[in-house]
């Protein structure tokens, strides 16, 4: 015998405080403890989440095409892509560091979206209870990493600061920088919007 969902018993905790409050499906209910407002269910999640992620696609070629960084040693300007600077490194024997920036830069972004299209995709389906845990735990760790994507602009705005001696040597950030950075932006935004109460609303006990 499966227990009553907080839909079901009219309830619904605050995004804010976690404070539970009694709610109705059509009307504004405030947190009784911070003011904030409650929804049973985020308005236009799914719409928002696509609209997001789509985005997030959309930008994921340029960041991965054009150079995120330009450096400048001597007069002499060069410039790379993210997965030239793992080449770089793989040249140079530092495979350490070209795995993580090749884990957080390529692997992390491309999973995390993959993971909230393979979410949004099976939202409306009906699965099995154990399917549904598993659907949360997917999303709880796509939440959780997707914030360590943005390593590799920390690194380039640390060495935009540090390298700069005029004609000696230079480090200027490439339009591919900022693409990716819009790419990790937007996917998480595309987390926080997706709710993942939804995936409990079409499970079987």
């Amino acid at each position: 015998m499966s227990l009553p969902r907080a839909r079901e018993l009219g309830v619904a905790s605050c995004s804010v405080c976690l404070q539970v409050a009694r709610v109705h499906d059509h009307q504004p209910v405030c947190c009784p403890r911070c003011g904030s407002r409650i929804h049973v269910r985020y308005p236009h999640s799914l719409s928002r989440t696509w609209a997001l992620l789509v985005a997030s696609m959309i930008l994921y070629v340029p960041a991965n095409l054009y150079p995120v960084m330009t450096n400048t040693y001597l007069g002499a300007d060069s410039s790379s892509t993210i997965l030239g600077g793992v080449a770089l490194f793989l040249n140079e024997g530092d495979w350490l560091l070209a795995g993580i920036i090749f884990t957080a830069s390529i692997l992390v972004p491309l999973a995390k979206m993959m993971s909230l299209l393979y979410l949004l995709i099976n939202v409306r389906r009906t699965f099995p209870s154990y399917r549904a845990h598993q659907h949360a735990r997917l999303y709880r760790i796509t939440e959780l990493v997707g914030r360590w994507s943005m390593v590799d602009v920390f690194v380039i705005g640390i060495l935009t600061a540090l390298v700069q001696m005029g004609a000696i040597s230079s480090v200027e950030p490439g339009i591919g920088a900022l693409a990716f950075a819009a790419v990790v932006v937007l996917t998480m935004l595309a987390a926080i919007s997706f709710d993942p109460r939804l995936i409990w609303d079409r499970d079987m006990p």
